[in-house]
C-alpha cells in the first residue's frame, strides 16, 4: 500500500516539475538571448527595449503561442520592476552632478507634464475622435518619459553635465506626477481640479520627505552595521529602497518618487562596498528591464497593432513635435537654457515602458476605449524609440552639445575592518585627477591612514613616501575608523585642487564642478 501511494505521488509531482523545468529553461533562454542582444543592439544602434519587446511578440500567441492575457498582473509586476529600476537610477546620480538642474528638473517634471497632458491630449481627441477624458488620458500615459531608456542611452552620448543631469532627473520624477494623473483619470471617482492639485502636492511632498528620511536611515544603518557576509550590503542597501516605495504608498504618497530620492541619498552616501551595491543594483535593474519588456511584448495581440498604426503616429508626431518641445520651453524659458540644448531636451524625451505600463492601468479598471489607449502606446513607444533612440547621437553633434568635461571626482571604495577598528579604502584615480604627480607625502592624509599599496597597470607594490601617483592608479588606504571620513575628505580635496588643495580653499566636501555651459 505504501508503494502505491508514492507511486501515485511521483505521478501528481511528476508534470508540476515538467512544468517548472519547462518555465526555467524558456525563462534562461530569455534572459541569455536578451543579455546577448545588448550587445548586437549596441552595434546597430538599436535601443536594446525593442529587442525585448520582439522577444516578447515572438513567445505570444501570434507567432510561438503563448497564451498570456493577464493585465493585472502585467501591472502588479511592471511596477515591481519599475520601482528597481528607479532604485537603480537614484542609486547610480552623482548628485555633485545634478544637484544645480535640480529646480529646472521639479518645473519640467510637473509644469511641463502638465502642459504635455493638455497638448497630447487635445491631439488625441483631434485624432481618434474621442473623448477628453479618453484625449487626456492617453496624453498622460505617454507624457512620463522613461528612466531605462534615458539611464542607458545618454550615459554614454558625452553630453555635457547640464543637459544630461536634466534629463536624468526629469526621468526618475516624472513618473510620480504622471501616476496620479492617470489613476485619476481611469477612476469613477469626481475629483475637482482644486483637490486634485492638492492631492497632487501631498502625494510629491510626502513621498520626498519619505524617501529623504528612509536614505538617511538606510544609510546611518549601513555605515554601522558589521553585515557577516559582503553580500549582505548590496541586498539591504536595494531593500531599503523598496521599503521606501512601500512606506510611501502605505501613506498614499508617491511611492515613485519615494523610492527614486531614497536611492539617490543612499547612492551618494558613504556606504560600505558602494561599487558592489552598484554593480548587484544594475544587475537587478537589467533583469527588471528584460522581464518587463518581455512580458509586456507578450500582452500585446500584433494584429490588433496594424489598427492603431496612423493614429498612433499622428499622436506620437503631435508628441514629439508639438507637445514635448512646448512643454520644454514653457519649463526651461525661465532658467536661461541655450535653445540648442532645449532642442535637444525635447528630442531625448524617449518613451519606453513606463507609458505600456501605465496603460494597463485603465485596462484592470474597464475604462472604456482602454484596450485601445493600450495598443496606440505599444505602437507609439515602438516606432518613436526607434526613430529617436537611433538619432540621438547624430542629432547631439548637429546641435553641438556633445563634449562633456572630464571628472576630477576620486572614486573611493570603502570596505569596514570591524575587528581591527579601521576601514580599507579603494581608490580609483580618474583621468583628469589633479593626484596625478603628486607624491605620496604631498596627500598628508591623518596621522592614522596611510597608503599601503598601489596598483599599476596590472602589477602592484608598495609605494614610499616619494612615489609618484599616476592617472589609472588604484590605491589602498587604511584608515582607522576616527579618520576614515577625514581621509576620504583629503584625497577628494586633492584630486580636485591638486597638492595646494587647502591654499585653495578645497576641502573635499561634495559640490559641483563647473560646467563648461
Amino acid at each position: 500500500m505504501a508503494f502505491v501511494v508514492r507511486n501515485n505521488a511521483a505521478h501528481v509531482r511528476a508534470p508540476v516539475t515538467e512544468s517548472l523545468a519547462l518555465a526555467l529553461l524558456i525563462g534562461a533562454l530569455v534572459v541569455l538571448a536578451s543579455a546577448l542582444a545588448v550587445r548586437v543592439s549596441t552595434r546597430l544602434g538599436l535601443p536594446s527595449l525593442l529587442v525585448y519587446l520582439g522577444l516578447g511578440v515572438l513567445l505570444g500567441e501570434s507567432v510561438i503561442g503563448l497564451q498570456f492575457e493577464d493585465a493585472e498582473l502585467t501591472r502588479v509586476l511592471g511596477i515591481c520592476a519599475l520601482v528597481v529600476i528607479l532604485a537603480e537610477g537614484g542609486l547610480t546620480t552623482r548628485w555633485v552632478a545634478v544637484r544645480d538642474a535640480v529646480p529646472r528638473t521639479v518645473v519640467l517634471s510637473t509644469v511641463g507634464v502638465a502642459v504635455s497632458i493638455a497638448v497630447t491630449g487635445a491631439v488625441a481627441v483631434l485624432a481618434l475622435d474621442t473623448s477628453w477624458r479618453i484625449g487626456l488620458l492617453l496624453g498622460a500615459v505617454v507624457s512620463s518619459t522613461d528612466a531605462a531608456a534615458v539611464f542607458s542611452t545618454l550615459r554614454g552620448l558625452g553630453l555635457p553635465r547640464r543637459v544630461t543631469a536634466t534629463l536624468e532627473l526629469e526621468s526618475g520624477l516624472n513618473d510620480a506626477p504622471v501616476v496620479i494623473v492617470v489613476v485619476l483619470l481611469s477612476s469613477d471617482a469626481v475629483v475637482s481640479l482644486p483637490q486634485a492639485g492638492l492631492l497632487l502636492v501631498y502625494e510629491l511632498v510626502i513621498g520626498a520627505i519619505i524617501g529623504i528620511g528612509t536614505g538617511l536611515a538606510g544609510a546611518w544603518v549601513l555605515r554601522r552595521s558589521a553585515l557577516p557576509a559582503s553580500g549582505l550590503y548590496p541586498l539591504a542597501t536595494v531593500a531599503f529602497c523598496v521599503l521606501a516605495y512601500a512606506g510611501a504608498d502605505v501613506a498614499h504618497a508617491s511611492g515613485f518618487l519615494a523610492v527614486y530620492v531614497a536611492g539617490l541619498v543612499l547612492g551618494n552616501s558613504r556606504l560600505p562596498h558602494r561599487r558592489a551595491t552598484l554593480g548587484f543594483a544594475e544587475g537587478l535593474a537589467w533583469l527588471s528591464q528584460i522581464g518587463l519588456f518581455v512580458l509586456l511584448g507578450l500582452l500585446v495581440s500584433p494584429p490588433r497593432l496594424l489598427e492603431v498604426l496612423v493614429p498612433a503616429v499622428v499622436i506620437g508626431l503631435g508628441l514629439l513635435l508639438l507637445a514635448r518641445p512646448l512643454s520644454v520651453v514653457v519649463s526651461l524659458l525661465p532658467f536661461r537654457a541655450p535653445l540648442r540644448e532645449q532642442a535637444f531636451v525635447s528630442w531625448a524625451g524617449l518613451r519606453g515602458a513606463v507609458p505600456i505600463v501605465f496603460a494597463t492601468i485603465p485596462v484592470t479598471e474597464a475604462v472604456p476605449g482602454a484596450l485601445q489607449i493600450f495598443d496606440i502606446v505599444f505602437v507609439l513607444v515602438v516606432v518613436f524609440t526607434l526613430v529617436q533612440g537611433t538619432t540621438l547621437p547624430a542629432v547631439a553633434r548637429l546641435l553641438r552639445v556633445t563634449g562633456g568635461i572630464e571628472t576630477r571626482e576620486v572614486e573611493v571604495e570603502s570596505a569596514p575592518l570591524e575587528e581591527l577598528g579601521a576601514d580599507l579604502l579603494q581608490v580609483r584615480v580618474p583621468t583628469a585627477s589633479r593626484l596625478h604627480g603628486v607624491y605620496v607625502s604631498e596627500l598628508r592624509l591623518p596621522e592614522d591612514a596611510a597608503v599601503t599599496l598601489v596598483v599599476r597597470e596590472g602589477r602592484s607594490f608598495v609605494p614610499s613616501p616619494t612615489t609618484r601617483i599616476l592617472r589609472g592608479d588604484e590605491l589602498l588606504v587604511v584608515a582607522t575608523s576616527d579618520v576614515r571620513e577625514r581621509t576620504e575628505l583629503r584625497l577628494r580635496a586633492v584630486s580636485r585642487a591638486g597638492r595646494l588643495a587647502s591654499w585653495r580653499g578645497e576641502d573635499g566636501s561634495a559640490r559641483a564642478e563647473a560646467d563648461p555651459g
